[in-house]
């Protein structure tokens, strides 16, 4: 018989709550070191020149400046991924986007470093700059890297789907565009490096990736990464915008070198619009074929992302703006074809949803308008092609539990959808849509043998708990959630774990704080390394009381028979036993998400240990003389699988709700001339708490197998329909399709007197993609 869960599914204080609503909290612009100096970087004023001089001696006769870098001092290339190495820390040769660094001082005070930074003078050959997809495309000019703009080029097919939408009864094809924007965390970026008398270099960072941070320092700087120790610190806010490795991190350490004292950089706000990494800009073509009735019968797919400047995790965005449509709907037949393209503005990368919420606003929009041409309330439509659990899609990726279908019917009973939306006044309007996300990336970035998340507990004579793990909260819970389930298996209280977490020299490896990982991997590594040390407690526990170690439980600070809870011991005599036979009482956990991947080059893409599921409902409220929209109310429901903390998903799922209505009303990351149009938190329009509407949050629990205690993602899927819905709740209120987002007030207008009552791309770029890599289907989709 399972045992009674007492603290998972309980909603508890976070550990770090006090601190941080207290101010005690220090981040890494907090920190100061004795004899601390101020780095800052001089970025290019141009989206695309020849570097061809830079004098840095004036810079340097100022009094209070102790180094000036250049590109020549750090010249080896670096990137998040393997196959993106394409960055420099200060550019040598050229520039590719307005904001790229170039040089970088150190002082005595930030003012100092600010006046030495006007003092170098650089000498720029401009080039021709490509500012969008078709631009990039079309190679008119030195191509930004290489020979070609081309980062990254796809074509994947699963089945014929030639023949299928052919044979289908009803086919329609619809071109939508998503705007970029970026991350907007309340805390800038910022890090201090300090060298060592003995040469050990630690470099303290608001980083979601530590790790990974600690590789490329070893790379850049030369050094074994045995003499690199890097701490992540307090983190306020990433969303992924902090999961890329940047040149200010490499700077710091390189200028605490040079200068053998310590020395920290913070970007300011406008540089952090710069160095961006956020949402893609991508232009999508959708295309599916049906039955009369509504079934699924192929679907083939097209995305052209505007990647920036440089690589990041492009390559991977390019495969996950396909991977996913085939995780909501049965899809038998399934091609898709991508193309990321370099352009000369700041690089993009992984933003929350990273790569999926563009697709989903397409899809979604896409069925809205399939379900009207074939007569069908959008609901039933969806309802008619939900994939099954235990399961696998088209595109080979493995589905365990499933709770789609009930988070379709908590948002629309909730909202009362299917009755009030044909009834609405002019104006008003509903709109419906559903979404998936991974519960982490079950392939690392490095691809190797070795565990994802690694967890190590001490246990001490007191009783208390010492818990080591890699990962990083960013803000998201999960040093919460790493102390609850270790709690829940020891039978202790939240108070009884202390925690030490992202400290390469002190915590065991975890891959980072990105793909809505950590609850998920870390959390089973935490699970494994707790019941370890539980056996321990228990082989000595049941010595002393003379019984088998079956009958024992641990709960309530003791650990006692089940059938005669008075024979027991507190937990801690129970760790002084098991230390007297034993020695330290310690115990390792690691989790390696089984190898799921599909028979086909580019199946490491998609596949995660298992998928969490979304439904939204959005009321919109619009202005017909302004266009303006407005969102009094959100109806949402998430597949969960379990809540360990039931107010932490809330909170993720809300945050969600709020960043998803801020992409779909009023973001967007846009450049005139290389320049960034609103790089300000007073001229970049995003919500607040005025437009924040009234969210009707549901939690569907599936207790998936493969996720500790049954626990799936909830950090970044419930983004997914909402931005979807909201533009098939305009549609319901006016009739019109905003087929891109923003969906701003002109657009809106426009849309209202324009003959065919649309605004959005009529067409995709000609573009020659590369041959199909052709894959067999999984033997379940044979002959359908």
């Amino acid at each position: 018989m399972a045992e009674e869960l007492t603290i998972v599914g309980k909603s508890l204080t976070k550990p770090d709550a006090f601190a941080k609503v207290s101010g005690q909290t220090k981040f890494a612009d907090d920190l100061a070191l004795p004899r601390m100096l101020f780095g800052r970087i001089l970025r290019s004023p141009h989206p695309h020149a020849r570097i061809l001089r830079v004098d840095t001696a004036r810079a340097r006769a100022l009094p209070g400046v102790l180094a000036v870098l250049t590109g020549d001092d750090l010249p080896i290339k670096f990137g998040i991924l393997p196959v993106s190495q394409d960055e420099e820390a200060l550019a040598r040769e050229k520039v590719r986007y307005v904001g790229d660094p170039i040089a970088a001082v150190a002082a005595t005070d930030e003012w100092i470093a600010d006046e030495a930074l006007e003092l170098i003078e650089v000498q720029f050959q401009k080039l021709p700059q490509f500012m969008s997809i078709d631009e990039a495309i079309s190679g008119a000019g030195e191509p930004i890297h290489g020979t070609s703009n081309v980062h990254k080029a796809v074509a994947l097919e699963f089945g014929d789907t030639d023949e299928a939408m052919r044979s289908a009864a009803h086919v329609r094809e619809d071109v939508v565009f998503f705007e970029g924007n970026t991350h907007l965390p309340m805390e800038q970026h910022a890090a201090v490096a300090q060298c060592a008398a003995d040469g050990r270099l630690t470099l303290w960072t608001s980083s979601q990736t530590p790790h990974y941070v600690h590789r490329a320092l070893g790379k850049v700087l030369e050094l074994p990464m045995s003499r690199i120790r890097v701490i992540a610190t307090p983190n306020g806010g990433g969303f992924g915008g902090k999961s890329d490795i940047f040149s200010h991190e490499l700077v710091a350490a390189k200028l605490a070198i040079v200068t053998g004292r310590p020395v920290k950089i913070t970007l300011t706000r406008e540089e952090v619009f710069y160095a961006h990494r956020g949402r893609h800009p991508v232009l999508m073509k959708v295309k599916t074929g049906l039955t009369n009735d509504g079934r699924i019968t192929a679907m083939q797919f097209r995305s052209f992302l505007d990647g920036g400047g440089y690589g990041s995790y492009g390559v991977a965005s390019t495969y996950y703006t396909g991977a996913l449509q085939a995780t909501t709907y049965a899809i038998p037949r399934y091609r898709f074809e991508g193309v990321r393209l370099f352009t000369n503005k700041p690089p993009c990368g992984p933003k929350r949803g990273h790569g999926t919420p563009q697709p989903r606003f397409a899809l979604e929009t896409h069925f809205d308008k399939v379900a009207e041409e074939l007569g069908l309330d959008p609901v039933e439509l969806r309802r008619r092609n939900l994939p099954s659990a235990d399961s696998r899609t088209v595109n080979w990726l493995r589905i365990t539990s499933i709770g789609l279908e009930a988070c379709i019917n908590k948002v629309v009973e909730g909202s009362g959808f299917l009755e009030r939306r044909g009834s609405m006044p002019h104006g008003r309007g509903l709109g419906f849509a559903v979404s998936s996300y991974l519960s982490g990336a079950g392939t690392a970035i490095y691809w190797n043998d070795m565990p994802h998340s690694e967890v190590q507990l001490k246990l001490d004579r007191n009783g208390g708990v010492a818990l080591l793990c890699g990962a990083i909260d960013i803000g998201q819970g999960s040093d919460h959630i790493l102390a609850a389930i270790v709690a829940e298996v020891l039978g202790v209280g939240l108070e009884d774990i202390q925690l030490m977490t992202a400290d390469t020299d002190l915590t065991p490896i975890d891959l980072g704080s990105y793909s809505s990982r950590v609850t998920f991997m870390a959390g089973n590594a935490a699970k494994a390394a707790a019941e370890k040390v539980r056996a321990q407690l228990f082989e000595a526990a049941a010595k002393a009381l003379q019984c088998d170690v079956d009958e024992l439980v641990a709960r309530d600070h003791r650990v006692f028979r089940r059938n005669r809870p008075e024979e027991g011991v507190p937990f801690a005599q129970a760790v002084q036993l098991a230390e007297a036979q034993g020695g330290v009482v310690t115990a390792t956990g690691s989790y390696t998400p089984p190898k799921l991947a599909g028979p086909y080059k580019g199946s490491g893409v998609g596949p995660s240990p298992a998928y969490s599921f979304s439904a939204a409902v959005v009321e919109v409220d619009c202005d017909v003389k302004t266009g303006e929209v407005r969102v009094p109310e959100v109806w949402v429901a998430h597949d969960i699988g379990r809540a360990i903390n039931p107010v932490l998903v809330v909170g993720q799922v809300e945050g969600s709700v709020y960043m998803a209505l801020g992409e779909a009303l009023m973001e967007e990351q846009t450049f005139r001339l290389g320049l960034h149009k609103f790089p300000s938190l007073l001229e970049y329009k995003s919500p607040t708490a005025l437009e924040a509407p009234v969210m009707h949050t549901y939690l569907v629990e599936t207790i998936d197998r493969e996720g500790p205690f049954g626990a799936k993602e909830a950090g970044q899927g419930p983004l997914l329909p909402v931005i979807p819905a909201v533009a098939n709740a305009v549609y319901n209120a006016l009739g019109v399709r905003i087929d891109e987002v923003p969906i701003t007030p002109d657009k809106v207008l426009k849309a209202m007197s324009d003959k065919s009552k649309r605004v959005g791309p009529k067409s995709t770029p000609d573009f020659e993609f590369p041959a199909l890599i052709k894959s067999d289907v999984p033997e379940e989709w044979k002959g359908k």
